[in-house]
């Protein structure tokens, strides 16, 4: 037994390519996608100097972290072969119950960012729970849970709009204020991003969620408690949708109930433009990162370029049916590339 597991096998080398011809993809995947930033950012520029002026530089990093940290916690669900529509609404009930907790009061930022996330946690593991333990499709659980959500905001705020004179000065310094020039609200994004990023690569249960995305059937005949790993990824992607949602409140100060509405779809395209493939199992965040900074960009050049706002989401529509293509014919090629690999190491052995 344990000659078999010290000692290099056939199956294991096969896997080994398998594994490294699926990460050369991808990332060449992500390469091109900081390539078509780069030539949308350079050429926007040419066309007015302006938006890469420091404030324009700036916009670009504020305008992109609350979708980048969305992208991540979704990667962490879609990874497994799941979905989870309701983070646009979790944002937006946690943007007015931490509006309405500290308008008029003195609360720090370290109390509404943990009643954000709590509240985020909360949504995460209902519908963790009702897919993992109850069975229940993703999408109809997470599609159920955005209307719930929708409905219990509009039901509290009647209307009612938090204004940021109400919000406490610290909180809206979260949202406004920087470090050397770099705004507070990208950097703490990148740190969310790498450290997701390192746990899904570093450690065994990060690993286990590709695993159960690739094969379900596989990861459960090989001990991987898939239950308790999905549970977990719907609780981390509630917190990190809650996380923003008071970070919304501080970039923006004015929340109301309807926040965030229709960016569970956006978010969605982010992380599939980004290379995270919707049938599960592969991907990383920094694609999706990069995703969502694309989809951000898009959004300004067009504002900047005077271009019918309409555009983008026409331009975010033929993205997202352009790289679910890709990712299927690369799919399809990688399956058929591997047989043959298989086939020829059969007649050779």
């Amino acid at each position: 037994m344990t000659t078999a597991l010290d000692e290099p096998t056939a199956t294991t080398r096969d896997d080994g390519s398998a594994r490294s011809l699926v990460d050369t993809v991808f990332r060449a995947r992500e390469i091109s996608i900081a390539g078509a930033l780069a030539l949308l950012v350079l050429g926007t520029w040419i066309s007015n100097p302006r938006f890469l002026d420091d404030q324009g530089v700036k916009d670009l990093l504020l305008n992109a972290s609350i979708l980048v940290l969305l992208a991540v916690g979704q990667s962490v669900v879609v990874v497994t072969r799941n979905i989870d529509l309701s983070v646009g609404s979790v944002v937006g009930l946690s943007a007015f119950a931490c509006g309405k907790f500290v308008a008029g009061t003195d609360h720090g930022v370290l109390t509404v960012l943990l009643l954000g996330t709590a509240l985020g946690v909360l949504c995460g593991l209902v519908s963790g729970t009702l897919v993992s333990f109850g069975r229940v499709p993703a999408l109809v659980v997470t599609l159920g849970m955005l209307y719930i959500i929708q409905g219990f905001d509009y039901w509290w705020a009647h209307g009612e709009q938090i204004g940021a004179a109400e919000v406490p000065q610290p909180v809206l310094d979260l949202g406004s204020g920087s470090v050397l020039g770099v705004p507070y609200l990208p950097l703490i994004a990148f740190a969310l991003l790498a450290a997701t990023a390192y746990y899904l690569r570093a450690y065994r249960s990060g690993r286990e969620l590709y695993a159960i995305g690739s094969n379900p059937e596989a990861a459960r005949l090989a001990g991987v408690p898939i239950r308790r790993r999905v549970l977990g990824a719907y609780a981390f992607s509630g917190a990190v949708a809650g996380f923003a949602g008071a970070l919304w409140l501080a970039r923006f100060g004015t929340v109301v109930a309807d926040n965030a509405h229709g960016w569970e779809l956006t978010v969605v395209s982010a992380v599939v433009v980004g290379g995270v493939a919707i049938t599960g199992g592969t991907g990383t965040v920094w694609g999706a990162a990069l995703g969502a900074l694309l989809l951000t960009t898009i959004g300004s050049a067009l504002v900047v370029l005077k271009v019918d706002a309409f555009w983008q989401g026409a331009i975010t529509g033929a993205l997202l049916l352009a790289a679910i293509s890709v990712d299927r014919i690369v799919t399809l090629r990688m399956t058929a590339a591997l047989r043959k690999r298989s086939a020829r190491h059969g007649h050779g052995a």
